[in-house]
């Protein structure tokens, strides 16, 4: 008999199974997972699992995880092949089955059976571009991003639908090419330099633009370290230093009523999200 170990100390492991890339699985798994912070997740996402002998050995895997830890493995599953997730659900884990769940329910609802493709992604009759229209806006989109990184091209500026500013280290970049990949959103950010934050006044190129600003801000402790990877032992890695940019690019946020986020213990995912939401720009373009 295993023993259980207290909730509060648990750490479970979690497999993604898919016979598509796993992107169902995964982004509906983590979003039940993320409700559950006091345990701690180890996740293995096994995609294209589409075969049966891929799928017991896929359930092999799962076993020997169950009989080697304290908790049995929770399998999160969007396999269409019934006889391959019946494979799966023999295994000594918490089984759920995504499409079952949630597939049955709609059937008897709309009147109608479900295709079961692999893969399948619906367009809706709401979205205007076609697929090739939406990944095009896209990839301009990242192009943007990436040309208008870190302050360059400020002649640019007009075009962008947002621009990230903020101290160095706080996201800015990763943000402003995810919300092009993900969104296709037009998104340019700059650095909120020392000499900038002396001044304590908004820098000269961003003033036409002030309605389009969102700034980032993080803890500086945490901001401390993420520098020290990149410049060990310096000032600019220091906490003090740390602590008194983050200060004072907080207060030019307040005096110039630029809404923030702090992303420190944020996704990206989250921070663009509530970027989104806080600058009221609708997402243009639905993922693919």
């Amino acid at each position: 008999m295993i023993t259980r170990t207290p909730f509060s100390n648990m750490k479970r492991k979690v497999f993604f199974l898919s016979d598509s890339t796993g992107m169902t699985a995964e982004n509906l798994g983590k979003s039940l997972l993320a409700q559950f912070p006091q345990i701690q997740f180890e996740s293995i996402t096994r995609p294209f699992v589409d075969t049966l002998e891929k799928a017991r050995k896929v359930a092999a895997e799962i076993n020997q995880e169950a009989h080697t830890s304290d908790g049995r493995p929770i399998v999160v599953d969007t396999i269409i092949n019934k006889e391959a997730s019946q494979i799966i659900q023999q295994t000594d884990s918490f089984y759920i089955d995504v499409f079952s769940t949630f597939l049955s329910p709609l059937e008897t609802e709309l009147g109608v059976k479900s295709s079961l493709t692999v893969g399948h992604h619906y367009i809706f009759a709401e979205d205007s571009q076609s697929v090739d229209e939406a990944y095009m806006s896209r990839i301009e989109a990242v192009h943007f991003a990436l040309a208008n990184d870190d302050g360059m091209q400020l002649h640019r500026y007009h075009e962008a639908d947002i621009i990230l500013i903020g101290v160095s280290r706080t996201g800015k970049t990763p943000s402003s090419v995810y919300l092009g990949m993900q969104f296709g959103i037009k998104a340019a950010n700059y650095p909120l330099i020392p000499d900038d934050l002396e001044i304590r006044k908004l820098p000269q190129a961003l003033v036409d633009h002030q309605s389009k600003l969102f700034g980032l801000t993080i803890r500086p402790a945490r901001l401390a370290e993420i520098r020290h990877e990149r410049k060990p032992n310096s000032n600019y890695a220091s906490l003090r230093n740390c602590v008194d940019e983050i200060k004072e690019a907080e207060t030019l946020y307040r005096q110039y009523r630029i809404p923030y986020i702090d992303t420190t213990q944020l996704s990206i995912e989250e921070i663009s999200a509530r970027m989104l939401q806080r600058a009221g720009i609708e997402r243009r373009v639905a993922s693919l």
